[in-house]
């Protein structure tokens, strides 16, 4: 299935979309599923704790919200392309951030967590058919099909491996 089009996805995610350069979620995952592993599990154990700004993230905060968007889109896409046409809420990242308690974690066992999610996320990607990927259903108050989901997931990643390279290392 190709890129989304603008109305398969709220507005806010356009960012998101945006930034994966790919024609098909097939090519996305070929394109950043290895890269973008291999970025965030060699994320420097010295800059675990490290947040570039009072009140910022640490890495290992960033890492642990990558986690958790990534399992509550890769739910999202599940429920969608299986046809379940219940509103899907949406989440408060900041307070996700603060119950995660990352920072009583390694960053081993995060990344660990990630390189797991990645997996398992890849692999329901991959089983659904071009139909599936092309159904809809509501998320966040918005009309999402379960192809621009996945184009979501991996526009997140991007999104957060820029800021990393920016402003933490």
């Amino acid at each position: 299935m190709s890129q989304p089009q603008h109305n398969d996805y709220a507005p806010y995610f356009s960012n998101y979309v945006s930034r994966v350069q790919a024609g098909s979620l097939k090519e996305a995952i070929n394109t950043y599923s290895q890269s973008l592993q291999d970025f965030y599990t060699t994320l420097p154990e010295d800059k675990a704790d490290y947040s570039y700004a009072a009140g910022k993230w640490t890495l290992k905060d960033l890492l642990q919200h990558v986690i958790d968007t990534e399992r509550i889109m890769s739910y999202r896409v599940l429920r969608i392309s299986r046809e379940d046409q219940t509103p899907l809420a949406s989440f408060d990242e900041n307070n996700y951030a603060v119950s995660a308690a990352a920072g009583k974690r390694s960053f081993a066992d995060i990344k660990a967590e990630f390189v797991a999610l990645r997996k398992s996320t890849d692999l329901l990607l991959q089983s659904l058919s071009e139909e599936q990927l092309s159904h809809a259903g509501t998320a966040s108050g918005h009309r999402a099909t379960a192809n621009a989901i996945g184009f979501i997931i991996f526009g997140h990643m991007l999104h957060h491996k820029q800021i990393i390279e920016e402003r933490y290392l």
